[in-house]
């Protein structure tokens, strides 16, 4: 018969939240950082369209 585990404490569950939350803030941070980068033209190592112009569809 199935029985139920312990409860988590709110300081484990406030935990696991704290750092669910700084993961978010370091990806943004990461990501502000590398597009700032691409825009300044001091990127190295990524690939991306630049002065793309549309071809002719006539």
């Amino acid at each position: 018969m199935a029985v139920p585990k312990k409860k988590t404490s709110k300081s484990k569950r406030n935990q696991r939240h704290a750092v669910w939350k700084a993961k978010a803030a370091s990806a943004a941070q990461q990501a502000l950082s590398i597009g700032k980068s691409v825009l300044s033209g001091r990127a190295q190592g990524f690939v991306y369209p630049m002065n793309e112009t549309p071809e002719d569809e006539e």
